[in-house]
């Protein structure tokens, strides 16, 4: 059997095999250096870009603000969707992990909406180009901004987190935003008098990438809050997990839905008409034992058994 903290490439049809705990704890360790580096970003663009006429450097420092607000939403969405099934919440909270990753997309829709407009009037509003050094503050912030993105899509690549994974392209978006706001910069500087609009474009252009990944994280979260199948390789390898019980026939039907980190299971198994509906029972029992060891992530299965055609 994998070890319980093995990781195994989601193409061969394998689940990570990570405690619940040890997810919650990667991903809080994520988030949180998310959040002290968007804040100490925020601070240092906002001033830069102020002190050195940047607009596309003032933007880019209010979304790493916005960052620092949107970690926070997934942190408590992470926390709430793992805690265990109650009485009021037999199916488990894992509903508020799409939920956070939902507001942090609507988040990144608002910012991209606002700063286009403000963009729109800077472009006619005429003004100094940006000074050189802001061209070293973005360089700086490019290449922290990318390692963090690296770093926590690693962490929810790992731990199968729908909100992380948000987080993480927050921080990539940032990155890209910032390279926007070098290439407008860099035009304006070189290319002198009457190209100090290139800034503000650059800005424009960040937007866009901005509503983007806003856009593509929603659709995202709105398909697990609507209980879209899992990815065609899990279904596949929990067919295959099912098929090799003693006693399984076929497997006449298979719905897999995730909710947050978990998974829960709806199978329905065709065996010999003939045996007892004791020995049924045992099969039913054997398969839910096997997919819960393969599959550390599947908090429920609900077997339905069923004649199979001889």
């Amino acid at each position: 059997m994998p070890n319980n903290t093995s990781s195994k490439k989601k193409s061969s049809g394998q689940v990570t095999k990570i405690s619940k705990s040890a997810r919650l704890k990667l991903g809080m360790r994520s988030v949180l250096i998310g959040i002290l580096t968007n804040m100490f970003l925020a601070v240092t663009k906002i001033i830069s870009g102020v002190l050195g006429n940047s607009y596309a450097l003032v933007t880019d420092g209010i979304e790493s603000g916005l960052d620092v607000f949107s970690s926070i939403v997934v942190l408590s969405g992470i926390k709430i969707a793992s805690k265990p099934p109650d009485h009021s919440h037999p199916f488990g909270h894992g509903k508020a992990e799409p939920l956070a990753a939902m507001a942090v997309s609507m988040a990144l829709l608002g910012a991209a909406a606002g700063m286009a407009i403000q963009c729109a009037r800077e472009l006619q509003t005429p003004h100094h180009a940006p000074e050189p050094f802001t061209l070293i503050t973005l360089i700086v912030v490019i290449l922290i901004k990318e390692g963090l993105f690296r770093m926590v899509n690693r962490a929810s690549e790992e731990i199968e987190s729908l909100s992380l994974q948000a987080d993480a392209w927050h921080h990539r978006s940032d990155a890209l935003t910032s390279a926007a706001a070098f290439i407008g910069i860099s035009v304006s500087l070189i290319a002198g008098e009457g190209y100090e609009g290139a800034d503000d474009i650059a800005a424009l252009f960040a937007c866009g990438i901005i509503a983007i990944n806003g856009a593509r994280i929603l659709r995202t979260s709105v398909a697990e809050i609507m209980d879209a199948t899992v990815p065609e390789e899990t279904e596949s390898k929990i067919r295959s997990v099912a098929r090799s019980v003693q006693g399984t026939i076929e497997i006449e039907k298979c719905r897999v839905r995730k909710s947050g980190f978990d998974i829960f299971v709806e199978i329905h198994v065709e065996v010999d008409g003939r045996i007892s509906v004791q020995e049924g029972h045992e099969i039913a029992h054997r398969l839910k034992f096997a997919l819960k060891e393969q599959f550390i992530n599947i908090l429920d299965v609900t077997v339905h058994i069923e004649p199979a055609s001889l």
